[in-house]
């Protein structure tokens, strides 16, 4: 999820009983948006998991260097799936919607802290607040590896702007991104454009991807 304070967050958990959530605020503890991970409890097991600030300091919480007010970081966790054994990484993150500067940085500060981890699958997904011509998808596809779940699918919803201010289907920039790295084959992504009678659940739609981890 993105955006989502504390008490929506447990509202969430609170109507998908069989989800389990990792997320901290990125104000620290509860406070403010979290980018909570959910998972189905009877399948994954959270191994380890972590949560670093998009800043020249990313281990204090809450810092900010780059950005114009708004903090921003990341959350990972590695889990194994319970039947199998496999394990992969999944990280969610949100870039700053202002300073051009501010998500390239970001973006190299990601492939610097969690790019690595190619032992295993490794997802990145988030609201990244830019397009395919910005800086740092290029950061992160060309130079650190990443794929683009959306370039490699049967897609839908190619012309659909995935943030959309309440304003329902438009054209436009495709700025929520669900890459990845690793032996993983992406069967199908798509733009869910959900709505009741004309009430959205959210200023974005939500980006999806069925994928399959190999081996």
């Amino acid at each position: 999820t993105q955006e989502g304070f504390y008490h929506q967050v447990r509202h969430i958990a609170a109507d998908n009983p069989q989800y389990d959530w990792i997320g901290t605020g990125r104000d620290g503890g509860s406070r403010s948006e979290f980018m909570a991970i959910y998972y189905k409890r009877d399948r994954f097991e959270p191994l380890e998991y972590d949560h670093f600030w998009l800043s020249d300091t990313p281990n204090i919480v809450g810092s900010i260097t780059w950005q114009r007010g708004n903090r921003r970081m990341l959350t990972w966790a590695r889990f194994r799936e319970m039947e199998t054994g496999r394990e992969f990484v999944f990280a969610n993150t949100h870039f700053d919607h202002a300073a051009e500067e501010a998500q390239y940085r970001a973006a190299r500060l990601v492939n610097e802290r969690i790019g690595g981890m190619t032992d295993a699958p490794l997802f990145l997904v988030g609201d990244f607040n830019a397009g395919q011509d910005s800086r740092a998808y290029d950061v992160l596809t060309r130079h650190g590896g990443f794929r683009d779940t959306w370039e490699e699918a049967n897609r839908r919803g190619d012309a659909i702007s995935s943030f959309h201010n309440w304003k329902g289907i438009r054209e436009g920039v495709r700025i929520d991104w669900l890459l990845f790295k690793g032996d993983v084959e992406t069967d199908s992504t798509r733009v869910v454009t959900y709505a009741v009678d004309g009430r959205y659940p959210s200023d974005h739609f939500p980006v999806t991807a069925t994928v399959t981890l190999n081996g």
